[in-house]
C-alpha cells in the first residue's frame, strides 16, 4: 500500500510573496515610498495622550476630540511616527494649571459634572462663563489637564533641548480667560507652554492662525514686552466671535505700558485665497522677527482657516495653511506646534498630517494609505489634499489694497518697538520642573508602595500574582 504525505510542512510565505501584508509591513512601505526618515539637524517631538480622543462635549457640538484620533492614524499610517520622538504626556496638575488661572476656577472645573444642574443667575457659576458653547461633560476636568499637559511637556522638552520642533494637536485652546471658560476653551495650555518658555526665553512670539482671534492669549500678554502676540482671523466685531482683533488693537494705549504696540492683529475679511494668505502672511511675520527678535515661537495652526470648515469662512487649502508652518520653520527657531479650532474633523486631520509632515521636512504621497484606519471618513477622494476651497466658497472681499494697508499698519507698530526688551525687571514666573518632580517622585512613591504590599501578599506563594493565604 503506497504510503501518502497527510500533513505536509508549513512554509510560511516571505514578505511580499502574497497580497496579504502585516500592517507593520504596509507602513515599512509608506516610510520607504514617502522617503520618510529622522530630519538631519533637528530633532522633532510628538505629544499626543490618547485619553484626550475619548473625550465627548455632545451631539449637537461642534468641537470633535475625535478628530484627534484621525490625525494620529494619519500620521501612524504614513510611518510618521519612525521619525519623531513620540512621548504620551501625563495631565497638568492643579498647581501648573493655576500658574495662570485662578484657583476657584480649577477648582471648580474639578468637581462640576453634567448631574449639577447650573443655575447662571447663582454668583458662584455665572462668572466661569459656562453654558452651551463650554458645557460641563463627564470628563471635563481631564480632558482640561491632559491637553494643557502635553502643551507643558512639549515646552519642557525645547527648554531642556530635548526637541527643536514640539507638536501637540491636543492644544492650542486660546480663548481661555483667567477665571473663565470662553469659544470651546477652558484651559489655557498656550499661556501655560509660553510661561514655560519665558523660564528660559527672553521673548516669544505667538502666531496665531486660526479663523477667530486669539484673545485669550492676547489678553494673558497684553502688559508685557516678553511676549508679541501676531493672529491672522476673521474679524467682525458685531457678527464674528469673539468680536475682538481690529487693526488698532495693539496693546495698552499709554506707551509707557511695556506690552504697548506687542499685541499685533491682521483683521480678514471673507474669503481669502491661498496665494493671498501666504504672502500676507510672510509680509507681516518677516518684520515681526527683524524687529522683535524672538528666541522661540509659538504657532497656533486652528483648522477652522480652512475652506469648507463648518464655523469658517476662508477659502484656504491645505497645502497654503501648511506654507506658512513651514516659513516659520524655516526660520531655526525652538518652535512649538500646537492645534487649535477646527470643526470638520476629517479636514482637520489632513491638515494637521500635513504639518506634521512640513515639521518633518518630507513631501507624502496624496493617497492615503489604503490601511489608513476610518479611510472611509474621507471618501469619496481619499485624498490628503482635496480641494477645499471650492467647497462653500466665499466671495474674497479682501483687495489687494486692504491688504497692503494691513501690512503698512503692522509696519507702522513694529516702528514704536524698541529692539529686543530688556528682561531683567520684567517677573519670571515659577520653574514648574520643580513641581513637576514631586508629582513624578509621589507617582513613583504610590507604585513602590503597591508592588511592596503585593510582594508581602505573595510572599510563600507557589505562583507569582497568586496571594498567600494568611
Amino acid at each position: 500500500m503506497t504510503r501518502t504525505a497527510v500533513v505536509n510542512d508549513y512554509k510560511h510565505p516571505q514578505p511580499g510573496a502574497t497580497s496579504t501584508l502585516t500592517l507593520d509591513e504596509k507602513v515599512g512601505q509608506e516610510i520607504v515610498k514617502n522617503g520618510i526618515k529622522r530630519p538631519k539637524g533637528y530633532t522633532v517631538s510628538y505629544h499626543a495622550n490618547p485619553e484626550v480622543e475619548k473625550m465627548h462635549f455632545g451631539p449637537k457640538h461642534p468641537m470633535k476630540p475625535w478628530r484627534l484620533t484621525l490625525t494620529n492614524k494619519i500620521v501612524l499610517a504614513y510611518g510618521m511616527h519612525e521619525a519623531m520622538d513620540v512621548y504620551i504626556p501625563r495631565a497638568a496638575t492643579f498647581q501648573e494649571m493655576t500658574e495662570y488661572h485662578k484657583d476657584d476656577y480649577i477648582q471648580f472645573l474639578s468637581w462640576v459634572t453634567p448631574k449639577i444642574k447650573l443655575d447662571p443667575e447663582a454668583s458662584n457659576i455665572f462668572p466661569y462663563n459656562m453654558g452651551d458653547d463650554c458645557p460641563v461633560f463627564d470628563g471635563l476636568y481631564e480632558y482640561c489637564s491632559l491637553y494643557s499637559g502635553a502643551s507643558l511637556d512639549a515646552a519642557r522638552k525645547l527648554t531642556n533641548n530635548q526637541s527643536d520642533i514640539a507638536i501637540n494637536w491636543s492644544g492650542g485652546l486660546h480663548h481661555a480667560k483667567k477665571a473663565e471658560a470662553s469659544g470651546f476653551c477652558y484651559i489655557n495650555d498656550i499661556v501655560l507652554a509660553i510661561l514655560q518658555l519665558l523660564l528660559y526665553h527672553p521673548r516669544v512670539l505667538y502666531i496665531d492662525l486660526d479663523v477667530h482671534h486669539g484673545d485669550g492669549v492676547e489678553q494673558a500678554f497684553w502688559s508685557t514686552d516678553r511676549v508679541m502676540t501676531l493672529s491672522l482671523h476673521k474679524y467682525d466685531k458685531a457678527n464674528f466671535f469673539p468680536g475682538t482683533g481690529g487693526s488698532d488693537d495693539t496693546g495698552p494705549k499709554n506707551s509707557a505700558n511695556p506690552g504697548a504696540h506687542h499685541s499685533l492683529n491682521v483683521p480678514l475679511q471673507d474669503g481669502i485665497d491661498d496665494e493671498s494668505y501666504v504672502q500676507l502672511f510672510k509680509d507681516v511675520v518677516s518684520p515681526c522677527i527683524g524687529t522683535y527678535q524672538p528666541t522661540a515661537i509659538v504657532i497656533q495652526c486652528g483648522g477652522d482657516s480652512l475652506g469648507g470648515d463648518r464655523l469658517g469662512c476662508f477659502n484656504i487649502n491645505i497645502r497654503a495653511h501648511g506654507a506658512c508652518v513651514e516659513f516659520t520653520k524655516k526660520l531655526g527657531l525652538p518652535l512649538l506646534v500646537l492645534g487649535g479650532g477646527g470643526y470638520t474633523p476629517r479636514n482637520v486631520a489632513r491638515l494637521w498630517a500635513h504639518e506634521t509632515s512640513v515639521c518633518l521636512g518630507t513631501n507624502l504621497h496624496p493617497s492615503l494609505p489604503a490601511h489608513t484606519p476610518f479611510i472611509e471618513h474621507f471618501a469619496p477622494d481619499k485624498s490628503l489634499y482635496p480641494e477645499l476651497s471650492q467647497t462653500g466658497r466665499y466671495d474674497n472681499k479682501n483687495t489687494g489694497k486692504y491688504l497692503r494697508e494691513i501690512v503698512t499698519s503692522i509696519r507702522e507698530q513694529l516702528r514704536y518697538v524698541q529692539g529686543s526688551p530688556s528682561v531683567q525687571l520684567q517677573h519670571v514666573p515659577p520653574d514648574l520642573g520643580a513641581v513637576r518632580d514631586e508629582v513624578e517622585r509621589e507617582i513613583q512613591e504610590e507604585r513602590d508602595a503597591r508592588d511592596f504590599g503585593r510582594r508581602r501578599k505573595e510572599r510563600g506563594a507557589g505562583i507569582r500574582g497568586e496571594y498567600a493565604h494568611e
